[in-house]
């Protein structure tokens, strides 16, 4: 695993990362000179520019379509629909830029397009294979020294789950760590990245060798949050919001944020009032009741507010006054509100509560006081989720389906410990280019 700004990303993805981004860039490149002399209006520098900017749109299109996810990457079927996907995104980026950067004067170059498509292809496919061709050679796989004894008959099980991980252990008993062995020599020959041990099995004398050698030395628990991305809410110590990045932001940090929402806010409000008004007339349509949904949600530090929503369900939906949970096949849910439930065009009001302050782009999904209340007695740190914003989006909501029971409650409360304990502009950024992924896949709507 390498950590990227306190955010930890499986190091073989970082490296198909930058490998795609530098193998578009030398073909969109190469293939821009070679037009040179067909079309005057591109120099080498602008061929540069040109190679730079696809470059980095296809690195996010390419996340945006769900392609750096682990468990997409052995599936042929949800590859081939990624793949779809980012090219018509990239085909969408790179029209619209040749629109603004082309003179009104010149004509507009589709032979330009081709050439941002073809050498976007080719540079991800040769990427793929080279970092494939690696993986199976052993290049980008991590080994882990686990100090403890492998349970007869699991270790193999064990391994073959982490090699798909990429993260290969090897178990070494505890009580076979002398003064003589684990020398500096010995781990590097054997390639090791870190060691896995409870610290209070560690002598100091142990973790001085490990760092000597510049091992990572991480818990059992550090191992899952850094594999996983979330966090084991029982087993966080009590002390552990004095190292959280969302509880002890600055106030040029909350500054920056804020202003962030608001220009988010903004754009996706003005770039998206079209669909505000079919939405509003078809509601008004569909069935009877308000346009707008209402609904008294908690906030930060536990403050109430009201959430505003396009209307999704029949009127009435909770009668008995009892907040419930959202069910498969709703029976509650219209014909249209499934549909916006699905495209999460149900949401778009909610960047009025955005543009409030009393929530961000990025964080928590808010609950319900009646569900916080429920959760807060069952879960532990479940009231830790306020100590940010809550948000139209979040680290839970792009990598856990919809929430409808506590079990579901608490393993999105991992993840949105996980955000608050690692919070950064970056994270916010991954988070954002994966709900385009989650909306364009729907994935976890009801």
């Amino acid at each position: 695993m390498t950590s990227v700004f306190g955010h930890d990303v499986r190091s073989d993805l970082l490296v198909l990362y930058l490998a795609e981004t530098g193998a578009v860039f030398l073909a969109v490149y190469a293939l821009a000179l070679l037009g040179v002399a067909q079309d005057t209006r591109i120099n080498t520098l602008d061929a540069g520019l040109v190679a730079v900017a696809v470059a980095l749109c296809c690195g996010v299109v390419v996340g945006a379509s769900g392609l750096y996810r682990p468990e997409v990457l052995s599936r042929a079927r949800r590859i081939a629909a990624g793949g779809f996907v980012a090219a018509l995104l990239l085909l969408i980026l790179t029209w619209l830029g040749l629109q603004f950067l082309t003179p009104a004067r010149d004509p507009f170059s589709w032979s330009m397009v081709g050439a941002v498509l073809l050498g976007s292809v080719l540079g991800v496919a040769v990427a793929r294979v080279g970092c494939s061709t690696a993986t199976r050679c052993g290049l980008l796989t991590r080994r882990l020294l686990v100090l403890q004894d492998a349970p007869p008959g699991l270790p193999a099980g064990r391994e073959a789950e982490a090699v798909r991980d990429f993260l290969v252990p090897v178990f070494m008993p505890i009580d076979a760590v002398g003064d003589g062995a684990l020398t500096p020599e010995w781990l590097k020959a054997q390639r090791i990245w870190a060691v896995v041990a409870e610290p209070s099995s560690l002598t100091c004398t142990m973790r001085e060798r490990f760092r000597a050698a510049g091992l990572r030395i991480l818990s059992p628990d550090e191992l899952d949050e850094c594999r996983l991305n979330r966090v084991v809410p029982e087993r966080l110590p009590e002390n552990w919001l004095l190292t959280a990045r969302g509880a002890h932001s600055s106030r040029f940090g909350q500054f920056l944020h804020r202003c962030l929402d608001i220009a988010a806010a903004s754009f996706i409000l003005l770039a998206t009032l079209p669909v505000w008004v079919v939405a509003a007339v078809l509601v008004r349509l569909d069935s009877p009741g308000p346009i707008l949904y209402r609904q008294v949600r908690v906030g930060l530090h536990g403050k109430h507010f009201t959430l505003y929503k396009f209307r999704s369900m029949v009127v009435d939906a909770e009668a008995g006054g009892a907040p419930r949970w959202a069910t498969r096949n709703d029976p509650r849910v219209t014909r249209l509100g499934r549909f916006m439930r699905l495209t999460r065009i149900d949401e778009l009001p909610q960047l009025i509560n955005v543009l409030r302050g009393e929530m961000a782009i990025v964080g928590p999904r808010p609950e319900r006081p009646g569900f916080v209340e429920q959760l807060g007695r069952l879960i532990p740190h479940y009231d830790d989720r306020a100590l940010v914003k809550p948000g139209i989006t979040g680290w839970a909501q792009v990598n856990y389906p919809y929430g409808a029971s506590v079990e579901d409650a608490r393993m999105k409360l991992a993840y949105d410990l996980y955000y608050v304990r690692r919070r950064s502009l970056f994270l916010d950024l991954v988070v954002l280019v994966s709900t385009v992924r989650v909306v364009l896949f729907q994935e976890g709507a009801r």
